[in-house]
């Protein structure tokens, strides 16, 4: 079971206005294998992000590889008391996920749900149809490559791993990565909604 939160049916509708977002690094501060609730802080305006995003039509979908479990470094519990101090602090905000589906799995396991994989996006309902006008947002190559492997929009923020992860982009790309990157989460945000006007 892979699920933490699922909104109602297999996946929004129209498909196309989704947002994939990883958690740590991107929504709340990164900890690294975080299985205290204590430890949970949302990245500045995150909240208030979210919320721009929901109120302007946009299906918005967690994707986390929480490999402490494969690890054995925090329990289902854990991840669950976490996962409800996340919502609870983006709730005091406005802000909601319609769902989202984490990967259990320590690297090397060979599953099919550990980001850039696609697992995830197919047990949320959004593998089938997904439209190029949707995105992917988060602070590691995993979470870009899940993007481009979709065909839709990637945005690489800098907080988290973000800037640690710029250097093995230089290296890969140079100059002109097929992705945006950003400052933060409100700044993908920002750019989302931005291009969303484009297109309409």
């Amino acid at each position: 079971m892979t699920v933490w939160k699922r909104g109602p049916g297999t996946g929004p509708h129209p498909p196309w206005k989704v947002i994939l977002l990883d958690r740590d690094g991107v929504v709340i501060r990164d900890r690294g294998y975080l299985g205290d609730p204590g430890g949970v802080e949302l990245i500045p305006g995150a909240a208030a992000a979210l919320r721009r995003a929901h109120e302007a039509g946009w299906y918005l979908c967690g994707l986390s590889n929480q490999s402490g479990l494969g690890r054995g470094l925090f329990t289902l519990g854990d991840l669950a008391a976490v996962m409800q101090r996340m919502e609870d602090l983006l709730a005091a905000d406005g802000a909601v996920f319609d769902a989202f589906h984490y990967c259990p799995h320590a690297p090397g396991e060979g599953c099919e749900c550990r980001k850039p994989q696609p697992g995830l996006v197919r047990e949320a309902g959004l593998l089938e149809g997904l439209d190029h006008r949707s995105w992917m947002v988060g602070d590691k190559l995993s979470d870009v490559e899940t993007g481009l492997r979709l065909g839709i929009g990637a945005i690489l923020v800098r907080t988290g791993y973000g800037e640690t992860s710029l250097q093995a982009v230089r290296d890969r790309w140079s100059t002109n990565p097929p992705f945006a990157v950003v400052d933060d989460l409100p700044a993908a945000i920002g750019l989302i909604l931005g291009a969303g006007e484009t297109d309409a």
